[in-house]
């Protein structure tokens, strides 16, 4: 199923270490307005989109945020949000869920708030969020809750797995640390490949004992790690790496890059329609063929389950289509 991620503003209320998209308190001047938003809702759908994550920056600071979700929602969209959590109270989640929000995807990176507050950069952050995420439940919103893997919380996956099936969330999404965006500041916080594979199957083990989802993101590879193991693949999850494939982003002023993590400008919806860029644009074209594919991914017999990342790749590369140097067939 395709679908898109459009950071709606770059401004933020925090100021996270990790941020690939280097939000803080200033916006980008020239940031999309309303009108503009709808019309590349429109442009979506016309693409064949038929999933909407809004994020950010924190997406609840645009004053707009309600009449983009309706709109996108009147189009027939299924509307998701990542945020951070800490600017929703109850009315603000019953105006979610009013507006036709479907499901909401919010950060908890320790369940020490000590530790979170810290990867967030603010003292009330982890109690804020919690507040966040029981307002949304209360609403009837689905939940996601998001935990981003580093060596300082890597003793935490089961433990966040466990609190996310507690409170009743609908899953758990451990997202592996990329280089990009201010991430490259705290690359040494990156696991190491060894780390990386045991990580991702404590998640598949995770993810087999609870009735909830717990996905590994950012780590196409733990489909092949499923399927060598001999375990049938997680409901509601396609190739590995599905940047430029059937997914994409939009950054705040509309420009097109492959993947919310890659920043590789493919185009800008202020200058071609959506549509006609996910359709002929061609480094989309590229990454749709895997014969364009470099190194150990390019003659991958899983190729078509895994594909490497392409952020990953082109964080340490500069070529969106060279292996991905987290490859775990080389380690075997």
């Amino acid at each position: 199923m395709n679908h898109i991620s459009w950071n709606t503003t770059k401004k933020c209320n925090l100021y996270c270490k990790h941020c690939y998209r280097e939000s803080g308190p200033e916006k980008m001047d020239d940031e999309l307005t309303t009108e503009e938003g709808k019309k590349l809702l429109d442009e979506m759908v016309k693409a064949g989109m038929k999933v909407i994550v809004l994020s950010g920056g924190e997406p609840m600071i645009r004053d707009d945020i309600f009449e983009l979700i309706s709109h996108a929602k009147s189009r027939g969209m299924t509307v998701l949000m990542g945020s951070n959590g800490t600017l929703i109270d109850k009315e603000k989640a019953e105006r979610l869920k009013s507006s036709g929000l479907n499901a909401i995807a919010i950060s908890i990176d320790s369940l020490d708030p000590e530790k979170h507050n810290l990867f967030r950069g603010s003292d009330t952050a982890f109690q804020k969020a919690i507040e966040g995420v029981n307002s949304c439940i209360d609403a009837g919103i689905r939940v996601q809750l998001n935990c981003t893997i580093t060596k300082e919380n890597l003793d935490e996956i089961e433990k966040i797995a466990d609190f996310a099936s507690e409170i009743g969330a609908a899953s758990s999404h451990m997202l592996f640390l990329v280089d990009t965006g201010r991430g490259k500041d705290i690359k040494d916080a990156s696991l190491d490949i060894k780390e990386y594979k045991k990580a991702i199957n404590r998640i598949i083990d995770k993810d087999l004992e609870l009735d909830l989802l717990v996905k590994p993101t950012c780590a196409p590879q733990f489909k092949v790690e499923s399927l060598l193991r001999g375990i049938e693949p997680q409901k509601n999850t396609t190739r590995g790496c599905i940047a430029g494939i059937s997914y994409c982003s939009i950054l705040p002023n509309g420009d097109v890059h492959i993947c919310p993590y890659a920043p590789v400008k493919v185009a800008s919806v202020r200058e071609e329609s959506f549509d006609y860029i996910w359709e002929n644009n061609e480094v989309f074209n590229q990454l749709r063929d895997y014969k364009n594919y470099k190194g150990e991914c390019g003659h991958c017999r899983y190729i078509n389950i895994c594909g490497g990342c392409r952020a990953r790749a082109f964080s340490s590369t500069g070529d969106w289509l060279e292996e991905d140097p987290y490859c775990l067939l080389k380690e075997a």
